[in-house]
């Protein structure tokens, strides 16, 4: 065992714990990924946008972003408003389900896809929490190579995820054949988006 596998594996188990969750990116990443519609550029931008922010929490960041309060507010506030917006639409494909053919017989936009895959990603105050504040406040406990290979095996584990959820997705196509399985997972979608959109309010506020 090399010195540094130890500081790449806490890296990996650390990101792990973090990423695996019911989120607004796990959620859109799921829905395309069923759909099968640019699932390698999606889980692409997701796992290059959390090396970026472990790189720059890693590098120190993390302090500078929690002591602006300016920054904090707008991207608190804009997050909780896009996720608003997204919990709506949500819930109203809930109300009008299709099947899974129905929903692929459309093409959906590449540009759409990617501005609202960033938006999940950059729009939302959990991810600077658990990539650069988090993660790179722990990094602080390396030196030199150790830390490089701890934020490298943080990284990892955001690779992955993501190219395993989008991709093992389609395990569950036959599922989602039926409308009734749509109505199901575009409901429990609404109601992440809009639980999360209500914790930001309420913890900006209450701070």
């Amino acid at each position: 065992m090399t010195p540094l596998f130890a500081p790449a594996f806490s890296g990996l188990l650390l990101g792990g714990s973090l990423i695996i969750a019911i989120g607004a990116q796990n959620a859109f990443i799921l829905r395309q990924g069923l759909l099968r519609q640019h699932v390698f550029i999606l889980c692409l931008i997701c796992a290059l946008s959390d090396a970026v922010l472990i790189g720059l929490g890693v590098a120190g960041l993390g302090a500078i972003i929690s002591g602006s309060r300016i920054l904090i507010a707008v991207v608190t506030l804009g997050g909780a408003a896009f996720l608003a917006v997204y919990a709506f639409l949500a819930l109203k494909r809930a109300i009008s389900p299709s099947g899974l053919e129905a929903a692929k017989s459309g093409p959906g936009s590449l540009k759409a896809a990617v501005l609202t895959c960033l938006a999940f990603t950059f729009l939302n105050p959990h991810v600077y929490l658990d990539t650069v504040l988090l993660v790179g406040g722990l990094s602080g406990r390396y030196e030199g190579t150790a830390r490089l290979a701890f934020a490298i095996g943080a990284m990892s584990a955001s690779f992955i995820w993501f190219f395993g959820l989008g991709y093992g997705a389609r395990v569950l196509e036959p599922l989602f054949l039926k409308p009734s399985a749509w109505r199901v997972l575009d409901g429990l979608i609404a109601a992440v988006m809009a639980a999360l959109s209500v914790s930001l309010l309420v913890r900006f506020f209450a701070g």
